[in-house]
């Protein structure tokens, strides 16, 4: 991939603590890119739950948006999207109504900024797992999904894609991906208790 992640600096961006996180460059840009692809859809939940006032589902979203935020290194913009999860637990509207346009301007410029990575990244193959350690994989990941924990819960369901699982739960576990990134936990919850039952057989 040929992009220059250190023009991300100029945008709030320190590619040195996104590639901390996620332990190499190659994964770095795929994290990039994850975030560019959830971008019209976060965006757009954000508007609904603003437009419907539905503190309850708009904390939720901006409270993803800050973990991943700060997981590319975009630490200005975390800040930001905390703020408006800090407003949203407090119920605080009139915090929420001001100030959620300026920062959703702030993360549109910066996803403008990521679009020459394209969409269509794959993730890098996962580590091989082991049934007893894709059981206590799968278990550090239910415990996420139940503490909310966005960041982690996608962490752990990409390492447990390592595991052989047999083609019909792998595709549950792609979806069950797929629920994590759409902020749909207990669908996510059931899917992945449901395809690691086996570990306990």
């Amino acid at each position: 991939m040929d992009f220059d992640i250190s023009k991300l600096e100029e945008y709030g961006v320190d590619p040195s603590v996104g590639i901390d996180y996620t332990g190499s460059k190659e994964k770095y840009i795929v994290a990039l890119q994850r975030y560019l692809k959830s971008y019209e859809s976060n965006r757009a939940r954000v508007m609904t739950a603003l437009e419907a006032m539905d503190i309850e589902d708009y904390t939720i979203i901006v409270h993803s948006l800050k973990s991943n935020s700060r997981m590319i290194g975009a630490g200005g913009l975390s800040s930001d999207f905390e703020s408006l999860e800090l407003a949203g637990k407090a119920g605080n509207t009139s915090v929420i109504v001001s100030d959620t346009p300026d920062i959703l301007k702030r993360y549109d410029m910066l996803v403008e900024q990521l679009k020459p990575l394209g969409v269509d990244a794959g993730s890098a193959p996962a580590a091989e797992l082991s049934a007893d350690k894709a059981a206590k994989t799968a278990q550090e990941l239910l415990d996420a999904l139940d503490e909310y924990d966005d960041e982690l819960s996608a962490k752990l369901a990409s390492a447990l894609t390592g595991y052989p699982f047999e083609a019909g739960q792998r595709e549950m576990l792609d979806k069950a991906i797929a629920y994590i990134g759409d902020f749909m936990y207990d669908e996510a919850a059931d899917i992945i208790r449901d395809i690691t039952a086996v570990f306990g057989e």
